[in-house]
């Protein structure tokens, strides 16, 4: 492979190096401070919100990243708790259909949540396809 490559030509990967955040901002390091704005929405908003930490670039995308993703579970879940009313009045088939989307949203909420803590953790600022370019955009 040549140095100059920017992609693979077998499989497309980028040869650009990940840039990893390092260093520690405040009594945290910069990693372990972006994966506590995932714990809930509260760390989040504090690390927004508390000086040393809102300097931070990494800290303040993956706050903002959280509170993105917390807004859109809150608004799937108020659309899955009307269309469950809506489809409740069928028998048996349509509390099967709420369960089954109920549990999917909750299991990819949950999937999703867990590889932007990893990514957090290895200093990696992933992005989410609509939340991490808002995110992004006011880090």
């Amino acid at each position: 492979m040549p140095d100059s490559a920017a992609y693979c030509p077998g499989c497309g990967r980028s040869m650009q190096p990940i840039e990893r955040a390092h260093g520690s901002v405040g009594a945290l390091p910069v990693t372990i401070a972006g994966a506590l704005a995932y714990l809930t929405f509260l760390p989040a908003i504090a690390f927004l919100l508390v000086e040393p930490y809102r300097k931070d670039r990494f800290i303040r995308f993956h706050s903002f990243q959280c509170l993105g993703l917390w807004l859109a579970a809150v608004i799937i879940g108020s659309v899955l708790r009307l269309a469950s009313f809506l489809v409740s009045f069928i028998p048996i088939v349509g509390h099967l259909v709420v369960w089954l989307t109920a549990m999917l949203s909750f299991l990819a909420f949950f999937a999703i949540w867990l590889v932007l803590m990893v990514k957090a953790l290895q200093g990696e600022m992933y992005e989410l396809p609509i939340i991490g370019e808002y995110a992004e955009n006011r880090a």
